[in-house]
């Protein structure tokens, strides 16, 4: 197959994932063939203190980037630091980074590649490649792999995008059906329903989404069972209503 052609099919792949976790995960194993490497890590790293292996291929992978973490050196969180990106044709003797070359050795890791998986309005992470013995990795394979990461953040960019609205789709349909649930109880309309949600949420320190999910998870039960602080905000709700409707 052609490189065109392999991007293409790449870049379709990524597309036709159901889920971000999917898409990370088919990164890493099209990154392991674009660069003709070992293994292939996702390394999402908010601060020195904070990281998250998003996708691996193997565990030695994950091992890696948690000693990046444990010592404070490595190219992958160099990476995400400066911007740049890093070619390593001994981890062993690199200068850059002798603790965790050395660490990295004795996992069976000689040579790496750490490049930024970002797009102009956000920096996602690190796309990571190793190999088994030094000297795998040369200037074109950095540049294949820095191609390759570019296509790998736009499918990476779409696929939170998609999580992102789904997510937000679904929170409005609880909230919607919570709603829906105490206008029926209580003979009450769509704002004051909603009021109420949004009442106890402040009150309680909760997640509207969450108080909602509630309300529809215990549709059924008498509101003599619900939890009294339910109770006040719901009966509270249905004294000032119009009517004098009780709970049912």
């Amino acid at each position: 197959m052609s490189v065109p052609d392999f991007f293409s099919e790449v870049a379709l792949d990524l597309h036709q994932q159901p889920t971000a976790e999917k898409t990370v995960e088919r990164i890493t194993e099209h990154a392991r063939t674009a660069a003709g490497c070992d293994d292939a890590g996702i390394m999402l790293v908010h601060s020195r203190t904070r990281i998250e292996t998003a996708a691996s291929t193997s565990p030695r992978v994950t091992r890696s980037h948690e000693l990046q973490h444990e010592l404070d050196e490595g190219p992958c969180l160099d990476a995400l630091e400066s911007g740049g990106s890093y070619l390593c044709t001994d981890v062993q003797t690199d200068e850059r980074w002798p603790r965790w070359g050395r660490a990295a050795a004795e996992l069976g890791i000689h040579s790496a590649m750490s490049v930024l998986l970002e797009t102009r309005d956000r920096r996602y992470g690190s796309l990571n490649l190793y190999a088994d013995r030094t000297g795998a990795f040369d200037s074109n394979d950095l540049a294949t792999a820095m191609i390759f990461a570019r296509h790998a953040s736009i499918a990476l960019a779409n696929a939170h995008h998609e999580a992102g609205l789904l997510t937000a789709i679904d929170a409005r349909k609880v909230i919607g059906q919570a709603q829906g649930i105490l206008m029926e109880r209580f003979d009450i309309e769509s704002d004051r329903a909603f009021d109420v949600l949004r009442r106890y949420s402040q009150n309680h320190n909760q997640k509207l989404h969450a108080v909602a999910t509630w309300v529809v998870e215990n549709r059924k039960r008498p509101v003599s069972e619900f939890p009294a602080t339910v109770r006040v905000e719901l009966s509270d709700v249905a004294s000032t209503s119009d009517g004098d409707h009780q709970p049912a």
